[in-house]
């Protein structure tokens, strides 16, 4: 009889199954495919979602440059206001140290004169009476004098430090604007950056979507400023009717002649139509200059700088912001804008153009772009102020 052969127990090295086998090399696969793959990019982003990425950027740097503005114009009046103090303190400092002059002179007599107050036992000792009262005249004229020179020195002591402390503080005021005007100018330039950084990235297909976009936009725009167009001719036109009519009606009851309508827009004013053709024609001479941020001309202009210029021809002074802009004038509504109004965008109110007629309006629109018409409704509209 053969003897009994125990079989053998599985190897701890293989795998005597081939359905284990199969599954074990099946994961090991996928495992090896999964660390070997590339982590998956980020979805490119829509077209129009670039566009409105890079429209958000310009609006911002918009911001941003009216902060600059602010803290520039802010800085110009500090440094004016530092460098008259100074001057002051100087020539105080200068009085004060004539003032020492004059007390130590003062002194200096005294102690030559050997002046000092004299008294009846003095009279009494004095060989010369007539001495004694030449004394005591002198020290009365020198003790009058040295009471008026110790009060200047005094009155332009406490002066003068009174004036070194303003400078003091004006000097810190003065660096905290310049360190807010850097601010501004950095977050300006981190702006622009970022959106040339998208444009530089878009295909060629990309940028003729994101003109087709634009064009539709501005063709959007310019349909809201022919609507616009009529309404106001129509709304002119009735007015001139009532006026018309009213002129006519003038001439009849009691009276003794007839009336005639001048047609007139009620509330017109001859001067501030005036005034508003001379901003529009300075306003029309800069089309075509670049939009450069902080600028107010003569050669290129940001949105504010150009209203600001555009109204100074006109013999008006605007400030130089927009958020101070759109505080100087009598707010109207969007309907009854006129020619030279100024028209303010979005809820921040950080653009301002200058309206001319028919829905349209000059501006200096962004950074890459020039001075030009462009309807009022190519931005969301805040509101419109009519200087005066």
């Amino acid at each position: 009889m053969a003897p009994h052969r125990k079989s053998r127990p599985p190897s701890s090295l293989g795998l005597r199954t081939p359905a284990l086998a199969t599954a074990a090399l099946t994961s090991v696969a996928l495992l090896s495919q999964t660390a070997e793959a590339s982590p998956a990019a980020e979805p490119r982003p829509s077209t129009e979602e670039v566009q409105k990425k890079i429209d958000d950027l310009y609006q911002q740097a918009g911001t941003a440059t009216e902060k600059y503005n602010a803290a520039k114009e802010k800085t110009t009046k500090q440094r004016k206001r530092v460098a008259t103090l100074l001057d002051d303190v100087a020539q105080r400092t200068e009085k004060l140290n004539s003032a020492r002059e004059a007390l130590g002179s003062f002194a200096a007599a005294q102690y030559r004169t050997g002046a000092s107050a004299p008294d009846s036992a003095s009279l009494l000792l004095a060989d010369n009476p007539q001495d004694y009262f030449d004394q005591t005249q002198l020290m009365n004229r020198l003790t009058a004098r040295q009471k008026q020179a110790v009060d200047e020195y005094v009155t332009q002591r406490t002066t003068t430090s009174k004036k070194r402390q303003e400078a003091s503080e004006g000097l810190e005021t003065l660096t905290t604007t310049q360190s807010t005007l850097k601010t501004s100018k950095a977050d300006v330039q981190r702006k622009l950056a970022d959106a040339r950084e998208l444009l530089s990235k878009l295909t060629a297909e990309e940028k003729a979507r994101l003109a087709a976009i634009e064009r539709k936009k501005q063709e959007e725009a310019r349909r809201k400023a022919d609507e616009l167009a009529r309404q106001q001719a129509a709304d002119a036109e009735r007015r001139r009717q009532e006026a018309a009519t009213q002129g006519t009606g003038a001439g009849t009851g009691a009276g003794t002649g007839t009336g005639t309508g001048t047609g007139s827009v009620p509330g017109s004013d001859s001067a501030s139509s005036t005034k508003a053709a001379k901003a529009l024609a300075f306003a029309r001479a800069q089309i075509g200059k670049p939009y450069v941020w902080g600028a107010s001309g003569p050669g290129s202009y940001d949105c504010s700088g150009l209203t600001q210029a555009a109204w100074k021809a006109a013999g008006v002074t605007l400030p130089r912001t927009t958020w101070d802009q759109v505080d100087t004038g009598t707010t109207v509504s969007v309907d009854s804008a006129q020619p030279g109004d100024l028209v303010f965008f979005y809820d921040d109110i950080s653009h301002v153009g200058i309206y001319i007629g028919d829905g349209m309006m000059i501006h200096a629109p962004k950074p890459g772009a020039y001075v030009r018409e462009e309807s009022i409704y190519y931005m969301p509209i805040h509101s419109v102020v009519r200087p005066g």
